[in-house]
């Protein structure tokens, strides 16, 4: 998992699990669907011909695609991060020019004590 410092944008998250979870569900549900009706077709159409072939290899190969794409997950798609700021274009700025007059630099130097310290205690 990539790990940025800056916060991602709400626009670019993955779909939530749970909304991921339903709509896998939906397509498994919808091949499930047309299995059923494969079988039914299988049966009920008559004369028996090649598409009868045809509805036997749905009812029979579709539940392994439906396992299949139930299972691919949001992992598949790649979405690219968007980023959250605003670009905002800034105004050309002049050039700052050197100040002219040097800083006032304040230098500190200790020196040591001549004397000793008095002790008022004894």
């Amino acid at each position: 998992m990539k790990t940025s410092p800056r916060a991602q944008s709400a626009t670019s998250l993955p779909q939530a699990p749970r909304e991921d979870a339903g709509s896998r569900f939906t397509k498994y549900m919808v091949m499930m669907g047309i299995r059923i009706a494969c079988f039914v077709a299988m049966a009920v159409v008559t004369p028996y011909g090649w598409y009868t072939f045809v509805f036997a290899a749905g009812a029979i190969f579709l539940p392994y695609l439906a396992v299949i794409v139930a299972n691919v997950g949001q992992d598949a798609e790649v979405s690219a991060a968007v980023n959250p700021e605003r670009m905002i274009e800034a105004a050309p700025s002049a050039p700052v020019a050197p100040a002219a007059e040097a800083p006032n630099v304040i230098r500190i130097a200790e020196t040591p004590r001549l004397e000793q310290p008095r002790d008022d205690r004894s």
